[in-house]
Formats: C-alpha cells, sequence, structure tokens
C-alpha cells in the first residue's frame, strides 16, 4: 500500500479543483472568456460560442473587438484603462456583435486577472445575454405609457360626451339616458382594442371592418341626427389583425372627438372602404371640425400608437391638414388584414 505525503494530496486536491473550475467555466451558459491588456483573445468558453457565434478556434488570438461594434469601440478603450488601474467592472449592460452581424445587448462583468505576484496579465470577462429582458422593460413601459395615455383619453371623451348629451336633452331624465348609453358604448368600443387575457386568438370569425367601426364610433352619434358614414365595401377582419386595427381606428375616432370634426354639434365624419386584391384602403374624412390649417407642431404618445399599430397589420397612413377638415388615407395589406 503507497501513502501520499501532505503535500502530495495537497496537490492533488489542487488539481482537482482546476478540473473542477475548468469545467465550470468551459459549460456555463454565460460566456467566460479572457483576454490580454492589449485586447487580444486568451480564452473562449461554449457559452461564448453561443452567444457570439464564433467557435473557440476562431476567437482565441484575435481582437476582442471581432465582437464590439464600429460604434462602441471607444469602450474598449475605458475598459483597458479601467483594468490596468486594478479596477472591476460589474454589470455593464452594453451591446454587442454576433459573427452574423446581428447586434446582442448584454450584461457584461469584467475583472483584472493577476498573477502569483500580484501584477496584473490580462481580465476575464463574463457577458451575460440580456436582450429578452430589455425587450420585456421596454413594452413594460409601452404598456404603462398606454395606460397613461388611455385613461387621459377616457376622462377627455367622457367630458365632451356630457356636452354632447347636454346640448339635445330636454330633461335630467333625458340626460341621465343619453350619457348612460353613450358611456356604455364607449366603454364597448375600449374593450375592443384591449386583448382577451383569458382566451388565445380571441377575436370571433364573424368580426368585419364595418362592425369595428360602428363599435368603435356609436359613443360620437347624436342620436337620430346621424353624421358619422361608413359605406363601401365591407371586409373581415381576421385575429391576427383585429386588436391592431381596433387600436388604430380607436385612436383616430379618440382625437376626431377631442380635437376634430365629433368635438362639434355640426361636425361629420365619412369612411369610405374600397379594396382590391392586394390592398385595402379606408378614406377617413372630417368636415365641420375646427379649423385646422396645419399638422400640430408635437407629436404624443397617441402617434407612437398609431405607428405600433400600422406595423402590426402592415398598414400605412397619411394626413392632408385641409381648411375643412382633416383627410386620413389608411391602407391595409389585404392578406394581413383577414389573416
Amino acid at each position: 500500500m503507497s501513502h501520499l505525503s501532505g503535500s502530495e494530496a495537497g496537490a492533488g486536491s489542487q488539481i482537482e479543483a482546476g478540473a473542477l473550475l475548468a469545467a465550470i467555466v468551459e459549460n456555463s451558459d454565460d460566456a467566460i472568456l479572457s483576454k490580454t491588456l492589449d485586447g487580444i483573445i486568451t480564452t473562449w468558453n461554449r457559452g461564448a460560442c453561443r452567444l457570439f457565434g464564433y467557435s473557440a478556434e476562431e476567437a482565441i488570438g484575435k481582437p476582442i473587438t471581432i465582437v464590439i461594434p464600429e460604434d462602441r469601440l471607444h469602450e474598449e478603450d475605458r475598459i483597458l484603462a479601467r483594468l490596468r488601474a486594478g479596477e472591476r467592472i460589474d454589470h455593464f449592460e452594453t451591446v454587442r456583435r454576433r459573427k452574423n452581424g446581428e447586434l446582442v445587448e448584454i450584461s457584461l462583468t469584467v475583472s483584472p486577472v493577476r498573477n502569483a505576484a500580484g501584477q496584473i496579465l490580462g481580465a476575464s470577462k463574463i457577458a451575460r445575454d440580456i436582450t429578452a429582458q430589455k425587450r420585456a422593460a421596454a413594452m413594460q413601459s409601452l404598456l404603462l405609457r398606454e395606460m397613461q395615455h388611455r385613461v387621459k383619453n377616457l376622462f377627455a371623451l367622457a367630458t365632451g360626451l356630457v356636452t354632447l348629451s347636454a346640448r339635445s336633452a330636454g330633461s335630467v331624465e333625458d340626460l341621465t339616458r343619453d350619457l348612460t348609453s353613450r358611456l356604455m358604448a364607449l366603454a364597448a368600443a375600449h374593450q375592443l382594442t384591449l386583448p382577451d387575457l383569458d382566451k388565445e386568438g380571441s377575436v370571433e370569425a364573424s368580426a368585419t371592418l364595418f362592425s369595428l367601426l360602428e363599435a368603435i364610433l356609436a359613443p360620437h352619434e347624436l342620436g337620430d341626427r346621424r353624421r358619422i358614414s361608413v359605406r363601401g365595401q365591407d371586409m373581415p377582419v381576421g385575429g391576427g389583425a383585429f386588436t391592431s386595427v381596433a387600436l388604430l381606428l380607436h385612436e383616430l375616432a379618440t382625437n376626431a372627438a377631442k380635437y376634430g370634426a365629433l368635438s362639434t354639434p355640426d361636425g361629420r365624419l365619412d369612411i369610405h372602404v374600397v379594396a382590391d386584391d392586394e390592398e385595402v384602403s379606408i378614406q377617413w374624412v372630417e368636415y365641420g371640425g375646427p379649423k385646422l390649417g396645419s399638422a400640430p407642431e408635437r407629436e404624443g404618445f397617441g402617434t407612437a400608437l398609431e405607428q405600433a399599430a400600422l406595423r402590426g397589420t402592415g398598414g400605412t397612413l397619411s394626413r392632408e391638414w385641409r381648411g375643412d377638415g382633416l383627410k386620413i388615407d389608411i391602407r391595409f395589406r389585404k392578406s394581413r388584414l383577414v389573416a
């Protein structure tokens, strides 16, 4: 039986610990790499291969700038300067470039690597893909802004509906009945622009463009005196486009009720739908509202909502600010609208 001395046993433990550490680094989900103080890559684990697309053979010996976009090269100079000063860089959020040219958002931690004498030889980097977290945060911010925008619009619309109902009411009972029906119609139209959280693909197959317009515009009619005209060719609106189209039309109706033709008792709105095999065109023309003259100088969050809705359907929108009212031309790809 052989016996190991204490020093031999200690050396064996160190070897095992080193092998274990190397295995942990190699199999980490995060990209872990090292580089010299000149920025030359010296090690490159599997996580780095997955994140950046370069194999270890392609990356080692190359400058770290192969994964840095040109507009971010100044970051590397600052990182190297801080490393030479012995600093550690924690959770630095930035953007890097994959082998295929795609940009990826990462959280980067950089630490100096020292030898036994304490001299700094290079740096280790740990990079984590945070693209999903960034997108989720952006979506949360967008939803919060949309909620704020909707609340402001609902108060403004409710005030406008009170004014419209009061002008035609002959008694308190008439005002109560008329205003209640308008608010209920407004709530129904508002609900159309919200996704159904209890269902996947929640739109009924019978939904059409005309029925959608009728629901959204119903709160703004003046009893028996019809001032909104919808004519032309009705079209089915598929589940994939329904929420985007409803959101867009609801925003246009809201703007018309706050600033345009539907903000005055004598205002009128004419909507004409024309379709061919490729495209669906909606002509939205307002008459009798406040004098417009020109486009507003400042674009608000409503504009961002419109653009998001148009992206969801591959649509386009153009405005013509005329003296007698606003004319809007909306165009959708037919295949996207009915899908």
